[in-house]
């Protein structure tokens, strides 16, 4: 893994953990998760997928940074995709994997694109072109 960096390029969240814990690990999870909302427990457990994805030292260093005192001591945080969006070629691949019985965060994860976006492609497959926006008149 290489040593954290002072400032890195990436947005939000990942750039905090880029500064923390290294830009390997920030890049594993936009690798992994960019797109989609995550649980950030307030402490790292082995099981975990941050530890199996970055190993314990490194996902307890961030989970450290992010702790936040609720009830369940859990963050949620939603993962940017920085400059990994590729939007046509993901908008048709949520679209077949929805309509092959695809969850929608699976599929925003297969296509490397926020849950929102996969939410709006399945709106528009209803008929829906506004989502849930409604009509003023």
């Amino acid at each position: 893994m290489s040593a954290p960096e002072k400032r890195s390029s990436l947005p939000g969240f990942l750039g905090e953990v880029a500064e923390i814990a290294g830009v390997d690990a920030a890049y594993a999870i936009l690798d992994t998760c960019g797109g989609t909302r995550v649980d950030i427990p307030a402490k790292a457990r082995p099981d975990h997928w941050l530890s199996r994805l970055v190993g314990f030292e490194t996902a307890d260093l961030i989970c450290k940074h992010f702790a936040v005192q609720q009830v369940k001591g859990v963050r949620h945080e939603m993962i940017p995709l920085a400059h990994r969006s590729h939007a046509r070629q993901a908008r048709k691949h949520i679209a077949q994997a929805i309509a092959r019985g695809v969850d929608v965060r699976s599929a925003a994860r297969q296509a490397g694109v926020h849950e929102r976006t996969a939410w709006r492609v399945k709106q528009r497959m209803k008929g829906d072109p506004d989502g849930d926006q409604g009509e003023l008149f």
